[in-house]
């Protein structure tokens, strides 16, 4: 209302996309909860730009997405991926800078809906973003492996990038084979896990995504050292590392046909 008392129409500003159906299609996020590194016990949690990135991309095509966890609750991100942080590892990450500034948007990583409290039939597609944490809470977390295997079974599109392929190691259909088997996949590559051992000085993860995705039979492949990479074999869509996040969820964007 107005200081007169006559209503305000808001006004529609708005970019307009050109979409396919009057309905708005549904994604749904998942991060990791946080936890605690096993190799060298600092707290950790998802990457920033694995979830601010693919955000931008699918709110600006009026797809609706819903960020969700393993647990529920409250998330955090890695400080290393945080733009505010002290180190300035992501200062330039402006579209989370944009994210981490806006109260609404921040209010979603409060309180995260468990996944296993979901109805996933009501999404078209899922995202399984990586950080530091899904090496130590992803592998073994069934509710996230029964999640992606819902949406490959149900022949929508499944995307997994960076660490949160940890949830790939293991995942088996409902025949019984591994869902990477035979497939064309990414993820974070031993070059990458190299590089961050050295700037570290110890090794900073229990195990390498690349060589259990290539033994579970899996054609694993990388663009190099921290470029943007993803790849899309049917409808299994993996992206590289926290700079493919974006690739990754304009391939949703391309599979959903919006």
């Amino acid at each position: 209302m107005t200081e007169d008392g006559q209503s305000q129409a808001v006004a529609n500003h708005h970019m307009r996309v050109d979409l396919v159906s009057s309905m708005p299609r549904k994604v749904l996020i998942v991060v990791a909860n946080p936890s605690t590194s096993t190799t060298l016990g600092w707290p950790v949690g998802f990457w920033g730009a694995e979830l601010t990135h693919p955000y931008y991309e699918l709110t600006e095509r009026g797809i609706e997405v819903t960020i969700a966890s393993p647990e529920g609750g409250r998330v955090e991100m890695d400080s290393l991926s945080d733009p505010r942080d002290p180190s300035r590892w992501s200062a330039e990450d402006l579209i989370t800078m944009g994210f981490v500034n806006t109260p609404a948007l921040m209010d979603l990583l409060e309180d995260t809906p468990r996944l296993a409290d979901l109805d996933l039939d009501e999404f078209d597609a899922i995202m399984v973003a990586g950080g530091q944490s899904p090496m130590f809470t992803f592998r073994d977390n069934e509710a996230l492996k029964r999640a992606v295997r819902h949406f490959y079974e149900s022949q929508k599109p499944t995307a997994i990038y960076c660490h949160g392929t940890a949830v790939l190691a293991d995942l088996t259909l409902s025949d019984g084979s591994y869902l990477v088997e035979g497939k064309s996949v990414t993820g974070f590559a031993n070059v990458e896990e190299e590089f961050s051992d050295s700037f570290v000085g110890q090794k900073v993860m229990p195990w390498r995504v690349e060589d259990v995705l290539s033994e579970r039979g899996a054609n694993y492949v990388h663009a190099g050292l921290f470029k943007a990479f993803a790849i899309r074999d049917g409808r299994l869509i993996t992206g590289q590392q926290q700079y493919s996040g974006r690739k990754v969820a304009q391939m949703v964007i391309e599979a959903l046909g919006v």
